[in-house]
């Protein structure tokens, strides 16, 4: 009689074939294992913390009736009163309609600026000449806000400018320092002028990141500049344009305190008051320190919006946002 033995096999219930749960590397182990790049950054997570976040705790000055002799957290509670004052001012709609107007020419007309220019510089084959046209626009950037103001004055002065002086001798009485129509035009082209250059840097180390096969492919089918311009180059710079174009939106409402400051006079306030020269007017030279607090913390609660909002359409439209 033939026995047959059965062996009894063990069943498990968790097969070989399941995936295994991936290991999650902790903050300790990245550190353990990156220590050299978190000492490096290190320095700059100090500043960050001591002069972005700690300064955070002032906050709560928007929301209470300062008191010197008190401190920050020792005056009374008023929750939204000064938010409700700036609001119901008069000087509200001004000063949101010219930071508005300001911001937006800025980023109208000086955000495409840098793209235009890296664009050209791109197309220039003589390294030499590359090299000092880049020079050239970059040197602007590093002129100080009140050495750039005084050309302003030099240049555009109704006396002793050259523009001055060339309006003259046409027939023209024109004062562009005082024009309220003006203000805005020399403000956005001078801005222009000392930072396209270096805002084109980041333009160009896309451009360079360009595999040089596609230039030759588009050589290749006949492509002229201006194809390979729209077809190469543009595409490749895309996603730069739109997390700078994000970034941007998300400081539409600070166009700059010094240089505007600078610029003002009693003939331009009219379109030059915004809300940064406002908020220093009333916080520093009246000490309404709660008061000019609000109008800040205001100001930076729409610019978080516009970038909120902006970011959210980066990433419907184009899959591609900050975070």
């Amino acid at each position: 009689m033939a026995v047959t033995n059965t062996k009894s096999e063990k069943v498990d219930l968790k097969y070989s074939s399941a995936p295994k749960p991936k290991k999650v590397k902790g903050f300790t182990r990245s550190i353990k294992r990156d220590y050299q790049l978190w000492i490096m950054i290190l320095p700059a997570i100090i500043v960050i913390f001591l002069f972005n976040y700690i300064p955070m705790y002032g906050v709560q000055l928007a929301f209470r009736e300062y008191d010197f002799t008190k401190g920050l957290t020792g005056g009374e509670w008023v929750g939204l009163h000064y938010f409700k004052e700036f609001i119901n001012s008069y000087m509200f709609a001004d000063l949101m309609k010219n930071t508005i107007v300001i911001s937006l020419a800025t980023i109208i007309f000086g955000f495409p600026a840098p793209i235009i220019l890296a664009l050209i510089i791109n197309q220039v084959v003589w390294k030499r000449w590359k090299k000092a046209i880049q020079t050239t626009v970059y040197l602007p950037h590093f002129i100080s806000l009140v050495v750039m103001v005084g050309m302003i004055n030099v240049l555009l002065s109704p006396n002793s400018g050259v523009v001055g002086h060339i309006a003259s001798s046409l027939g023209f009485d024109i004062n562009l320092l005082a024009s309220e129509s003006a203000f805005v035009p020399v403000y956005v082209l001078s801005d222009i002028w000392q930072h396209a250059g270096w805002n084109s840097i980041i333009y160009l180390a896309a451009l360079a990141s360009v595999d040089t096969q596609l230039y030759d492919s588009a050589k290749i089918d006949g492509a002229s500049r201006w194809q390979v311009i729209r077809y190469v180059d543009i595409p490749a710079i895309v996603p730069t344009m739109i997390i700078l174009f994000i970034l941007s939106m998300g400081n539409i409402l600070n166009t700059g305190f010094e240089k505007i400051f600078l610029m003002q006079n009693p003939l331009n306030l009219p379109v030059s008051e915004v809300i940064a020269t406002y908020v220093y007017k009333i916080g520093i030279i009246s000490n309404q320190f709660s008061y000019s607090a609000a109008i800040g913390l205001f100001n930076t609660l729409i610019n978080f919006i516009f970038l909120l909002m902006m970011n959210y359409i980066a990433k419907k439209t184009s899959n591609i946002s900050l975070w």
